[in-house]
């Protein structure tokens, strides 16, 4: 097929034009327009109302002075701003020198204050029946030691028994130490868990209100709040003679205790490992651990005389002694330490006549009355 032949290009070209399209081009020109006329001017003139404010040198002056104004206004405005961000920065973190001077810090001081309060109620409701009201211990190891709360309490230790339970500490699955971590069964949430290690790590110079376990209202007594302290020593070392705190707390025959709590000093006549008498008079007392605690609470010795105390421990893993005090507190007999299931014969040198306590250093629940006639 061919293209069907049309006008030449020089006849496709303006009427009048005088121009030629080169021999053989294709190119089509753009087809003719009519020639534009103005537009009339008063289609862009603007009304004569809107000539009534013309631009007089008092109005221009005006706007100069308005726009220094407002100049200045903005400069005042920056500057309100910055110094706001000024202050407020040494307001949250404080001026440097000036101690307390932040408010996050002493925010922070509050919120650690209120952790402690509530971690000393959910203590007392969960944790002091097996390890006491103070943390000395009982049917649970001690909590108060110093030893333990600088070198073994860690807060990451004391999270781990608490998720894990009992079986953290020494393995043992039958331990009486439940789960209270809710992530594991638990019936304690992570903040719970969280006041309940703030508690047990709060430094004893710092007083604290004792919370309502309903209300969380500080409890009153005789018109006054009810206080407590924490337990750990801040300013506390351990002695350079110091030996590890056992990991299982039933196996503390090379351990050394330092609760404030614990009964027992390392001074004491008659120290643990110590007999005091190379022979009896063949006076043996019966005495059993059974439960955390003694079977007989009441012992009768004669006076001026040795005697020996046949010892049967019958808690198993469970580290028990005994250990004798006289009227004024100061312990005049302290006995090896021994792991039940366990027997033991204690050699006690003779005693004056007078009213004795004895007692386990490990649980200071565990105590009786000795009489010497």
């Amino acid at each position: 097929m061919t293209e069907p032949s049309g006008p030449a290009p020089e006849e496709r070209l303006p009427a009048g034009s005088d121009e030629r399209l080169p021999a053989g081009s294709d190119e089509r020109l753009p087809a003719t327009r009519p020639p534009a006329e103005p537009a009339p001017a008063d289609r862009f003139a603007a009304p004569a109302s809107a000539h009534q404010l013309a631009l007089t040198p008092e109005r221009a002056a005006s706007i100069v002075r308005q726009s220094g104004s407002a100049r200045w206004v903005g400069f005042l405005a920056t500057l309100i701003v910055v110094l706001f961000v000024i202050i407020y920065y040494f307001y949250e973190l404080g001026v440097p020198g000036i101690e307390g001077s932040s408010r996050l810090t002493a925010e922070d001081q509050a919120q650690q204050v209120t952790r402690v309060e509530r971690g000393y109620t959910l203590f007392q409701t969960y944790c002091a029946r097996c390890h006491g009201a103070n943390g000395q211990g009982g049917i649970g190891p001690v909590l108060n030691d110093q030893m333990k709360l600088a070198t073994h309490l860690t807060p990451a230790y004391i999270n781990n028994v608490l998720t894990a339970g009992g079986r953290y500490v020494c393995g043992n699955p039958n331990s009486l130490m439940p789960v209270w971590a809710s992530s594991n069964g638990g019936p304690l949430n992570y903040i719970q868990i969280e006041n309940l290690i703030e508690y047990i790590r709060a430094p004893n110079s710092v007083t604290y209100r004792v919370l309502d376990a309903g209300t969380g209202e500080p409890v009153e007594s005789g018109g006054k709040v009810q206080t407590f302290t924490g337990w750990r020593d801040p300013n506390f070392t351990p002695p350079e003679t110091a030996t590890p705190v056992p990991a299982c707390w039933s196996q503390p025959a090379t351990a050394s205790p330092g609760a404030s709590a614990s009964p027992g000093a390392s001074g004491s006549p008659g120290a643990s490992g110590s007999p005091a008498a190379s022979g009896g008079t063949g006076l043996v007392i019966n005495e059993v651990a059974s439960g955390v605690n003694f079977e007989t609470t009441t012992l009768e010795v004669p006076a001026d005389k040795p005697f020996q105390i046949a010892f049967d421990n019958q808690d198993a893993g469970i580290p028990h002694n005994i250990q004798i005090a006289d009227s004024t507190g100061k312990f005049v007999f302290e006995g090896d330490t021994v792991n039940g299931p366990n027997k033991i014969t204690y050699d006690v040198p003779a005693l004056p006549a007078g009213a004795y306590k004895f007692s386990c250093k490990w649980h200071p629940n565990m105590v009786g009355d000795l009489t010497a006639k």
